[in-house]
């Protein structure tokens, strides 16, 4: 079942290349969506895919890349967006 997940990381995620390994990630799992830096300091994801390769994303998403710390995630469903790409948002 394909879903769309709305993500929001939060932590010490910006300036650490969450967003470029997000994308490095998400690519690899063959997901669609975006990922960006929102004024808070925190990052959010959407990502559309199959339910069980969403969920490896998300587990992913709970640590990111070696140098975030990452205190909490809020995770939503959504309506499909039917993205055609992964991509950085600014």
């Amino acid at each position: 079942m394909i879903v769309h997940k709305n993500i929001r990381v939060k932590g010490n995620v910006q300036g650490v290349f969450y967003r470029a390994s997000t994308v490095d990630v998400a690519k690899s799992l063959g997901l669609k969506g975006y990922v960006r830096n929102e004024p808070d300091g925190s990052v959010f994801i959407e990502a559309e895919g199959e339910e069980e390769i969403v969920k490896k994303l998300i587990e992913w998403a709970r640590n990111g890349p070696p140098h975030a710390r990452v205190d909490n995630l809020e995770i939503i469903d959504s309506l499909l967006s039917n993205f055609t790409s992964f991509e950085i948002r600014r």
